[in-house]
């Protein structure tokens, strides 16, 4: 092994937002910011996801490959519609697919079906 992973960085041009919407929808705490930097974590001793300004990066236009998505992520949820609604309250956008959605800077991400080998979510969606 030559390093270990310290966190996925998504550019965006609000990182505080962003931070914000993926703390709510993971469940999981911002554990540092500063002016141009926020990080999603367990803890400020684990790695997670962080965001950096980038005034000009454009968003995705997926599915139109004019802005291709670069990146998403698969999160696991117990009741899609239920979590699909959530995300929405939390100022996600649908996008065209079953389950596909984009963060406030318009990262593209899937709800997906808890699969039968994964613990429940247990999360409680008001």
């Amino acid at each position: 092994m030559i390093g270990r992973l310290h966190h996925t960085i998504l550019d965006c041009p609000d990182p505080h937002a962003v931070a914000r919407f993926y703390s709510a929808l993971l469940g999981l705490p911002i554990t540092y910011q500063d002016d141009d930097f926020a990080v999603v974590a367990v803890s400020d001793r684990t790695s997670g996801l962080a965001f950096q300004r980038a005034p000009d990066n454009p968003p995705s236009t997926w599915p139109d490959p004019a802005v291709p998505q670069q990146i998403h992520f698969d999160v696991m949820v117990d009741d899609p519609a239920a979590a699909g609604a959530a995300v929405l309250a939390l100022g996600a956008r649908k996008l065209a697919g079953d389950g596909v959605y984009a963060d406030p800077a318009g990262h593209p991400f899937c709800l997906i079906p808890l699969p039968g080998w994964a613990d429940p979510v247990c999360a409680e969606i008001e």
